[in-house]
C-alpha cells in the first residue's frame, strides 16, 4: 500500500479486469544442417538471400540450403538455421600486428565466424581510413571471401601473392565486406569490435593490443573440417556454447522443426523426442528417399507432434539447371507457415499447392493413398490441371484424439499464448479476486480464437469454458501455492472427407429428405 504522509490530493492508477493475451507465432522454423560456411551458433534467417549471406550456398551432400530455400518459396518468412560442424573442427585466424614501436605487436585478432576449411578463403586487407589523421589514427579494413580459392602456383605463398592470383585469373571474390574509419579506442562508437563482430558474416575480431595495424594482405589460417556425427546433430547447451538441437531449446519462438537431413544422420526419433520434450512446437518428419514398397510404408513412430510425408520432390538444381531429387519437408513447413499466416493454424495445411517443385519421385494414385492416409503418411500428388497439391493432413499418433496436425498444432498455440500471457499473475495473491481476473483473461483471448473460426459452436459457451474456482482447488493446492484453471476447448476438425449424398427426387412440394 502507498505511504500518505502529508495533507494532499492523491492520485494513483490501479489495473482491473483482464490483461490481454497475445497470440505466440505459430510460423517460425528451426532448420538443422551442414552449410557451406557460417557460425555454429542458432541465427534467425528471414529470406534466401539472407542466409546464402550467412551461410553460402548449395552444397554437395546437404539437402538444408534445398530445404531453406523450399521454405521461403512457399511462404515461410522466419526461420532459425542450426549449422552442423564436427566436433573438432578447427577456426581459421589472422593476427594483425602493429610496427610503430621497437617490435611488431600483435593488435587484433581475426577469426571466421565459424569453423571449417572456408574460413581459409577469407582476406583481410587493412589500408589508412578516409578519414585517418595522425591525431585520429584510423584504419579500413576490407574483408573478402572466394568460394574456391584456386591453389596458388607458388609455394607457401603469403596472403598478397594469393589474393593477387585471384585477381590474375580474374576469379572475383563471392562476398565482399568493407569497414571503413574503424578507431582502437574502446569508447569509440567507431570502435571495431563494435562495428565488425555481429554484424560480419565473415569474420569476429578481438583486440590484443593498442594501436592499428599495419597495412597488409593477409589470409586466415588453419580452419579444418571434421565430419559431423550424430551427436553433433544433437548437440551441446552449456552456457556461453550452444549448438545443434540443444540450442534450439533456448529458443521459444520455435515452433516447426525440420532437419531436411534426418534420413542420413538418424535423426528422427531425436527431433520428435524434443517436440514431446518442449511440448511447444511440431516436427515435419520425411520419409527416406528409397522407401520402398508403399504397401510396407508406415511413419517410424507413433507421435501427436509430428507429421510424416511422402514422397521426395523434383527441384531445379541452381548450380546445373538440371532436376534434383530433395526431401520435402522444407517445402512442407514453409506451407505450414502460409497457412498460418493466410488462414490460421487452425486450418489444416493441406489441399495446398507445393511451389518450386518439377514433379514428385513418385506419382501416388488414389488408391495407393487409400492405404497411406489411415496410416498416418501425408502424400505430395499430382493433380492433373491442379498442380502438385499436399494432400494429407495427419498426425502419426494412434489416438484418435490427436489425428489431424491442425489440431495438434491449435492446441500447442493455445498452450503457448495461455503460458505467456499469464505469466503477471505469478506471486499475486491467490484469493477470488485473482481467479476472477485469470479467467477473464483467458475467456477474453479463447473467444477471439472462437471468432477466428478456430473453434466449434455457433456461441462461444459451446466451443470452450474456463473455471477457475474452489472446484478446480483444494485448500492444500492454495496452502501450496497451486492456482489450478480447468479449461475446455472444442476444436474445428478438417473436412477431409467431403461427400455428397444424391438420390432421384420425384418433385413435389417437399424436398427434406
Amino acid at each position: 500500500m502507498p505511504e500518505y504522509l502529508a495533507p494532499g490530493v492523491y492520485i494513483e492508477e490501479i489495473e482491473i479486469g483482464a490483461k490481454p493475451i497475445e497470440g505466440v507465432s505459430t510460423s517460425t522454423a528451426g532448420f538443422l544442417g551442414k552449410t557451406e560456411r557460417g557460425p555454429t551458433g542458432p541465427r534467425l534467417v528471414t529470406n534466401f538471400d539472407d542466409f546464402k549471406n550467412k551461410y553460402g550456398g548449395f552444397i554437395e551432400n546437404s539437402y538444408l540450403a534445398y530445404g531453406v530455400d523450399g521454405f521461403f518459396r512457399n511462404g515461410g518468412q522466419r526461420c532459425i538455421i542450426g549449422r552442423i560442424t564436427g566436433t573438432g573442427s578447427g577456426t581459421a585466424k589472422a593476427t594483425l600486428t602493429s610496427s610503430e614501436g621497437e617490435k611488431d605487436v600483435s593488435v587484433i585478432e581475426v577469426t571466421a565466424v565459424g569453423p571449417g576449411v572456408w574460413g581459409g578463403n577469407v582476406a583481410v586487407i587493412v589500408e589508412k581510413a578516409t578519414l585517418h589523421q595522425d591525431t585520429n589514427p584510423l584504419f579500413k579494413l576490407t574483408v573478402k571471401y572466394w568460394r574456391n580459392m584456386l591453389e596458388s602456383e607458388g609455394k607457401n605463398p603469403d596472403g598478397a601473392d594469393k589474393v593477387n592470383e585471384q585477381k590474375k585469373k580474374n576469379n572475383d571474390p563471392e562476398m565482399v565486406e568493407i569497414y571503413d574509419n574503424l578507431s582502437p579506442q574502446e569508447a569509440s562508437s567507431d570502435f571495431y569490435e563494435k562495428k565488425i563482430n555481429g554484424i560480419s558474416n565473415l569474420i569476429n575480431v578481438e583486440k590484443k593490443g593498442e594501436g592499428i595495424p599495419d597495412s597488409v594482405i593477409d589470409l586466415l589460417v588453419g580452419g579444418n573440417d571434421k565430419a559431423p556425427k550424430l551427436s553433433d546433430y544433437q548437440g551441446i547447451a552449456t552456457t556461453g556454447q550452444r549448438t545443434g538441437l540443444a540450442a534450439f531449446e533456448e529458443i521459444d519462438e520455435i515452433s516447426i522443426i525440420c532437419v531436411p537431413d534426418e534420413n542420413s544422420v538418424g535423426m528422427t526419433g531425436i527431433i520428435v523426442d524434443h517436440c514431446e520434450k518442449m511440448k511447444d512446437r511440431f516436427a515435419v518428419l520425411q520419409a527416406d528417399q528409397s522407401a520402398g514398397d508403399v504397401s510396407a510404408l508406415r511413419p517410424p513412430l507413433d507421435s501427436k507432434y509430428a507429421a510424416f510425408y511422402y514422397p521426395w520432390i523434383n527441384v531445379v538444381n541452381p548450380v546445373t539447371n538440371n532436376k534434383k531429387l530433395v526431401p520435402p519437408g522444407g517445402h512442407i513447413a514453409g506451407i505450414y507457415a502460409r497457412s498460418d499466416v493466410e488462414r490460421g493454424v487452425h486450418k489444416a495445411p493441406a489441399n495446398e499447392v507445393v511451389r518450386g517443385v518439377q514433379e514428385v519421385q513418385f506419382a501416388l494414385t488414389k488408391g495407393e493413398q487409400d492405404i497411406l492416409n489411415p496410416r498416418g503418411v501425408n502424400c505430395i500428388r499430382v493433380f492433373p490441371g491442379r498442380g502438385i497439391r499436399l494432400w494429407g493432413a495427419r498426425t502419426t499418433s494412434s489416438d484418435p484424439m490427436w489425428k489431424y496436425v491442425n489440431v495438434r498444432r491449435l492446441f500447442l498455440y493455445i498452450e503457448e499464448s495461455i503460458e505467456e500471457g499469464t505469466q503477471w499473475a505469478v506471486f499475486e495473491p491467490n484469493n477470488e479476486r485473482l481467479w476472477a481476473r485469470v479467467k477473464q483473461t483467458i475467456t477474453q483471448f479463447l473467444t477471439t480464437v472462437w471468432r477466428d473460426g478456430a473453434l466449434m459452436g455457433t456461441t462461444p459457451n459451446e466451443a470452450f469454458f474456463v473455471k477457475c474456482d474452489r472446484t478446480t482447488m483444494t485448500q492444500d493446492d492454495i496452502d501450496n501455492g497451486r492456482l489450478i484453471v480447468k479449461i475446455g476447448i472444442a476444436p474445428v476438425k478438417p473436412a477431409e472427407f467431403v461427400i455428397f449424398r444424391i438420390a432421384q427426387w420425384a418433385g413435389g412440394s417437399s424436398a427434406t429428405e
